[in-house]
């Protein structure tokens, strides 16, 4: 006689599988993989980091943990970089940028009262 799976599991690690959203702010990748990610060096995303542009999450142990949301801000870095904008006009573009995400976020909860 053959004995039928216990179905609840399945279906409780289906729902936990399903349920479950990733959350772009949680730094997960360490140095050399978000490096290869972006494509550049490690040392560029610690130079980075050293002059403000970025601050990656840190494990316990005081590791570098890079999320979603650091990627694609290194991203934005690389775009700028690469069009000759200097790391002290990198950090004024995104500081713009972030405070007008900030306002934009503002304004969509004060439209939706």
């Amino acid at each position: 006689m053959m004995q039928e799976p216990f179905a609840g599991s399945l279906e409780v690690t289906r729902l936990s599988a399903t349920n479950a959203e990733p959350d772009p702010g949680r730094g997960v990748y360490a140095i050399s993989v978000a490096a290869e990610l972006v494509g550049m060096g490690s040392q560029t995303l610690r130079l980075y980091e050293q002059r403000g542009l970025l601050e990656p999450a840190r494990s316990a142990g005081g590791t570098r943990r890079y999320s979603s949301d650091d990627l694609e801000r290194l991203r934005r870095i690389a775009d700028l970089v690469q069009t000759g904008v200097n790391l002290a006009g990198v950090a004024m573009v995104l500081d713009l940028q972030d405070a007008n995400a900030r306002l934009r976020a503002d304004l969509d909860v004060t439209a939706d009262l």
